[in-house]
């Protein structure tokens, strides 16, 4: 009998944490994050960038589907613009978003290492910021010159070609004094401070100082010939203006460097950092607030309004908060439009997670909203939630991520991953070919794209897994590099999590 009740108590345990985010009462949170392995999705969600590489593939490269490709970029105007990353189910690199990704990466790295260590992935992790930096190095080739693309976006979106049959033309896009970008330059600045973060304790500085030096030079570049990315871009042009990029890569230099004249801009400029309610390759103000919250944190109290704003989107986020503005879906995913949801879900969670980190640290109880006030563990423990239903935890009781758990995305929206690799049909796969014969059909995706993280569901908790489904089966790299900090993070709260005592109760307490 006692064999019989525990299996029906650990079936309904699982039924409920598999419907339910955690969040928010602590003895359920403890159960619930028990039951996903959080190193496997951390090795996935870093290895699914080694199928996003542009260039010459490297021998240890992992996942053996992918071939090289675009190896003449850049030979048009006489630079290297090989390697990179393509942004998602295309062929493109844009420059922008990618370095929004290497900054997320980075920002991995430096707030988790120990955690990210200790899964065995952080030689992984710092490779796969490698491989994006070296590329916004190669794309930074004069002090007023930073390439922003490369690739016709509309070419390469009227075909459906592996990357290694690449046939579109490689046009070449770039800001310059006359036709500036502060949006890209500043977000590179960031990407490469960030990044120097991550590598300056090598042995071998030289890396490090060329990251510095560069990420330097794209912030004065940025600042000192101002002008929106939006009137010089084809593709992922900004919408939210250039200042929120100016403050995110000063607060980054001064992470970097401890250099006055950073913070001084940080302090001159608060008030143009208001508050917020996402976080995202166009729009950096709360993770500039993030970073300079930090900052104030650490005695910084010329930064005090940076906290201010930050509590602000805190409250926006939170259940309950009384001051909520983002919704969840009845599952409790987090959803602000239904289109690629899950790129501000992953960076929410990771904001949240990184500030509750900050909050324990600096003894802080937590922060207040107009009906409720939430502890640093109650707003860890919301972001794992976020991280709980990508992996699973949700209606469908699917993973949003390929190729985790037994039931995932098969026929995720990515050209390569979606006709059989050239080393399996070594033969040219033609534009047309991959229009009437790849894209359509119902069949899976020949090529399982390890770690792709897709759009996500409608607001309704529902995916209809279609290829053609482009805003919801779609993955990129900026989804999955907020999610590596967010799941890192999720990953340390629940080894930190110590059960003294049998929890018998599952009923949720009023806390907040």
């Amino acid at each position: 009998m006692a064999v019989k009740v525990w299996v029906v108590t650990m079936v309904l345990l699982y039924r409920f944490c598999a419907g339910f985010g955690t969040g928010g009462d602590q003895a359920t949170d403890v159960l619930c994050l028990g039951s996903l392995d959080y190193n496997d999705a951390l090795a996935k969600a870093i290895q699914f960038f080694e199928g996003q590489r542009s260039g010459r593939l490297p021998a240890n490269q992992r996942t053996r589907w992918r071939g090289n490709s675009a190896l003449a970029d850049g030979r048009q105007e006489n630079v290297n613009l090989t390697g990179g990353y393509y942004d998602a189910g295309d062929n493109v690199k844009f420059g922008f978003p990618m370095a929004f990704t290497v900054t997320l990466l980075s920002w991995s790295a430096i707030e988790y290492q120990g955690d990210v260590a200790a899964a065995g992935q952080l030689g992984n992790l710092r490779t796969a910021i490698q491989w994006g930096a070296d590329f916004l190095l190669r794309a930074h080739t004069s002090p007023t010159t930073l390439y922003t693309q490369v690739g016709d976006g509309n070419a390469d979106h009227e075909c459906w070609e592996r990357p290694e049959d690449m046939d579109t033309p490689r046009t070449l896009y770039k800001i310059t004094a006359d036709t500036p970008g502060s949006e890209a330059a500043g977000e590179a600045a960031a990407a490469l401070a960030a990044a120097y973060l991550v590598f300056k304790d090598d042995s071998d500085k030289g890396f490090a100082s060329r990251l510095l030096a560069a990420s330097r030079s794209l912030f004065k570049f940025a600042n000192n010939y101002r002008g929106s990315f939006q009137s010089s871009c084809p593709f992922y042009c900004s919408y939210s203006g250039f200042q929120d990029e100016l403050l995110w890569s000063s607060a980054w230099l001064y992470r970097a460097t401890k250099d006055a004249q950073y913070l001084d801009f940080l302090s001159d400029n608060q008030g143009s950092s208001n508050p917020v309610n996402e976080f995202s390759w166009d729009n950096k103000q709360a993770g500039a607030q993030m970073l300079a919250t930090q900052e104030y944190l650490g005695g910084k109290t010329e930064l005090a309004r940076y906290k201010a704003n930050l509590d602000s989107l805190v409250c926006a986020l939170m259940p309950n908060s009384g001051n909520v503005q983002i919704q969840t879906t009845p599952g409790g995913l987090l959803f602000t439009r239904d289109s690629v949801n899950m790129q501000y879900t992953t960076t929410a969670a990771l904001i949240l997670s990184i500030y509750s980190k900050a909050l324990k640290s600096s003894g802080y109880d937590g922060v207040r909203c107009s009906a409720a006030t939430f502890s640093q563990d109650q707003i860890a423990s919301f972001a794992a939630s976020q991280v709980d239903y990508i992996l699973g935890k949700n209606p469908m009781g699917m993973s949003y991520m390929v190729g985790f758990s037994d039931m995932f995305p098969k026929r995720i929206h990515h050209r390569g991953s979606s006709i059989p690799s050239i080393k399996v049909l070594s033969r040219t796969v033609p534009c047309k070919e991959g229009f009437s014969s790849w894209l359509p059909t119902s069949d899976p995706n020949p090529n399982i794209h390890v770690g792709a993280i897709v759009g996500g569901p409608d607001g309704n908790d529902q995916f209809s897994d279609s290829r053609g489904d482009s805003s919801h089966s779609e993955p990129a790299t900026y989804i999955n590099a907020a999610f590596v900090g967010a799941c890192a993070a999720a990953m340390g709260q629940k080894h930190s999590v110590k059960l003294e005592e049998p929890v018998n109760d599952l009923t949720p307490t009023s806390s907040y």
